[in-house]
């Protein structure tokens, strides 16, 4: 069969793996994944895939690199005020939209093993870019506040938000979540309350000023 003629209209055999990639892993979890699975669903030979992609772990590093790639691209297009709180806080509010908006891109990001680190560099770069968008970002809270010793807490702080905003990220997606004893609008409230608290945090009030 033709590989070229398979899929008309399509962009090319390299973005057509990686979407049908994506498509086995949501349908069928990671453990699916496979280079001859991708070339089954598309309908091309079992090699055409490796052309563009040496083993399973190259195609999955490129959905990974892809996902966060789409994540930051995500977080940088938030409306910006110049306001180093507000700023952080509509990155946080950003952060919660992908998260449910991307489920699957979440999951690969978060929640799947990763391809050993040092034989993708390119996956690394795009992780690595995303984060450090939440370092600037505290940082120049901290700038705003003149604290002294904001170089040695951004890491700190940068972790604490991110493993927060994961875990309600994860929790409100759980089916569990409904089966709590929760008061009524407590759900609806916690994206809101999570952030404000990250604020208190941080050193803020509620208008996000420095708190006195």
């Amino acid at each position: 069969m033709n590989e070229k003629t398979t899929r008309p209209g399509r962009r090319n055999l390299r973005e057509d793996c990686v979407a049908e990639g994506l498509r086995i892993v949501s349908e069928r979890g990671v453990e699916a994944l496979s280079l001859r699975e991708v070339a089954r669903r598309l309908g091309v030979s079992h090699q055409a895939p490796y052309k563009h992609f040496a083993s399973r772990d190259h195609i999955l590093a490129e959905m990974v690199r892809q996902s966060y790639a789409s994540f930051a691209q995500f977080l940088e297009q938030r409306p910006m005020t110049q306001q180093p709180a507000e700023d952080l806080g509509a990155m946080g509010e950003a952060y919660l939209e992908y998260a449910f908006a991307h489920p699957l891109q979440y999951r690969l990001m978060f929640g799947t093993p990763l391809p050993p680190p040092e034989d993708h560099p390119a996956m690394m770069e795009e992780a690595r870019y995303a984060f450090g968008l939440l370092q600037q970002g505290i940082s120049d809270v901290h700038a705003m506040r003149g604290e002294p010793d904001a170089a040695s807490r951004t890491d700190f702080d940068a972790m604490f938000i991110l493993s927060v905003l994961h875990g309600l990220a994860t929790i409100m997606q759980s089916s569990v979540l409904g089966t709590l004893d929760l008061a009524p609008g407590a759900i609806e409230r916690m994206p809101g309350e999570t952030l404000t608290r990250i604020s208190w945090m941080l050193g803020l009030d509620d208008h996000g000023e420095p708190a006195s």
